[in-house]
């Protein structure tokens, strides 16, 4: 026995190196070996051993709605206001403000870098006298309802780890994603629906955006059952949710039955904790038969309630579809709804493309929150808004009064939160006058990510994972919840 060996750090692995040794280990010790791992998948709420019960105090948010902006809005044109930039057009940035500080491959060989202004009119709405682009009318009728965080920056400057640190607490692929995270510490509090959505839409802007992969959503180490369930826009919301012609509800039902029996063989023979986390993910696409065509079917919703989203909400797979889909969810208790609009990449001709994506989601959003506060549920519903990082101040190829372009930019940029105990009607942060570097007010990536979770009564550096000998949590070994956002 001295000559073998365990062949990787996971439960299934080690059971079947326990069984090859004739069981000198006893049943007892094996579960204690492997409890400190995951928790059995099919457990209702699956509810992490380390984190002592969840929440660890009284949440201000149930769920969440997440507005993800992929390509990263320009906080220049939208949400940050620099009118000085205006006598500074066309001349080149100061050193004193680049600071030597890193540009990526698109614009490095660049001769200059001239100050691209807005062309757009700011003003300031609502009682918060908060300030907001011409290109968001609708936006800036909630904006006593919205915290807006001016001053957040990232580390990455690319896109793909840019949107992975921003759903996975890191750069590198392969981390479970924030709405796993919430499924695996909350659980969901509909046994008929998954306890995390995803929603994709692709945006009128630039329609060549970066690619959007499915590991953004996925559970990584975490048990599979958590990763996000993504419904389409044409067929079967879900893929293969509908019985193929000729088989009944009966016969699936018993299919079901028969498969699990031989499934929980298999996990009495391996102890895998995939294997019930499968059976876990059969039995909810079943339950999911009858749930999901009534939910995805906006039909019955008041003629009222489609028109406030505006025209976009009757094409399925649109933002605005998908906005009223998302307040649908999460009335039905889903714990977490991301949804993912491409589009934001501007790097030329921004103002054509950025007025493009404002049409597809100011108003949609608006009438979002409009209508999450009318049914009593923003008050419980955490909605965030904002991309991966903001774009520079500098023009990306040819500058005129009417035409720019602007590269990544992850040094500043805004992201708003509303409902679920934020503070309302607020503006955090302050950039400087180029909004190039963080002045006042900054927060890192992993701070909102604390922060998100702390509104939902968790404590993010006690929700972990141990995998691979080391414990996990979506902040890492960093962030701190920014305590001024709160109600």
């Amino acid at each position: 026995m001295s000559n073998q060996r365990l062949p990787d750090d996971n439960c299934a692995s080690r059971r079947r190196w326990l069984q090859s040794t004739s069981g000198w280990l006893g049943s007892a010790a094996l579960a204690s070996l492997c409890a400190s791992q995951a928790t059995r998948a099919d457990e209702p709420a699956s509810r992490p051993l380390a984190a002592n019960m969840l929440p660890h105090f009284a949440p201000r948010a149930k769920r969440v709605i997440y507005l993800f902006q992929s390509g990263g809005p320009s906080q220049l044109d939208l949400f940050d206001p620099k009118p000085k930039l205006r006598e500074l057009a066309g001349k080149d940035l100061p050193d004193s403000i680049r600071q030597g500080q890193r540009l990526t491959a698109m614009t490095s060989r660049q001769a200059s870098f001239p100050i691209a202004a807005s062309k757009y009119r700011f003003a300031q709405h609502g009682q918060s006298g908060a300030w907001l682009s011409e290109q968001l009318p609708h936006t800036a009728q909630q904006a006593d309802q919205i915290c807006f965080v001016k001053a957040v920056h990232t580390e990455a400057i690319n896109h793909d780890p840019a949107i992975t640190f921003l759903q996975t607490g890191a750069q590198l692929a392969g981390r479970p994603s924030i709405g796993s995270w919430l499924s695996y510490g909350l659980g969901s509090e509909n046994q008929d629906l998954p306890g995390f959505v995803v929603l994709v839409s692709q945006g009128s802007g630039n329609v060549t955006d970066q690619p959007l992969y499915d590991r953004l959503w996925a559970s990584g180490f975490l048990p599979s059952k958590h990763q996000g369930v993504k419904f389409r826009a044409g067929g079967d919301p879900v893929l293969f949710l509908s019985n193929p012609a000729g088989v009944t509800r009966a016969i699936r039902r018993q299919e079901l039955d028969d498969l699990q029996q031989l499934n929980r063989l298999q996990e009495q023979q391996q102890g895998d904790p995939e294997i019930a986390a499968r059976i876990a993910q059969y039995e909810l696409a079943f339950r999911m038969q009858t749930a999901v065509p009534e939910l995805v079917d906006i039909s019955a919703e008041t003629k009222q309630v489609r028109e406030q989203y505006g025209p976009e909400v009757e094409r399925p797979g649109s933002y605005a579809y998908h906005c009223l889909l998302a307040r649908r969810l999460v009335e039905r208790g889903v714990r977490f709804v991301q949804l993912f609009h491409r589009g934001w990449d501007q790097h030329v001709t921004l103002p054509k493309q950025l007025e493009a994506q404002c049409r597809d989601t100011d108003q949609p959003t608006a009438a979002l929150l409009a209508d999450l506060k009318q049914r009593g549920l923003l008050e419980d519903t955490l909605v965030v808004w904002g991309g991966e990082f903001g774009r520079t101040v500098y023009c990306q190829g040819p500058l005129s009064a009417d035409d720019y372009g602007r590269d990544h930019h992850p040094r500043c940029f805004t992201v708003w939160l509303a409902g679920g105990g934020v503070k309302p009607g607020v503006s955090f942060g302050q950039t400087d006058d180029f909004s190039y570097n963080v002045v006042d007010g900054g927060v890192h990536v992993h701070d909102l990510h604390a922060t998100l979770l702390h509104l939902l009564g968790v404590d993010h550096t006690r929700l972990t994972f141990k995998f691979q000998g080391r414990n996990f949590r979506l902040t890492d070994v960093h962030g701190r919840v920014i305590r001024e956002l709160l109600a």
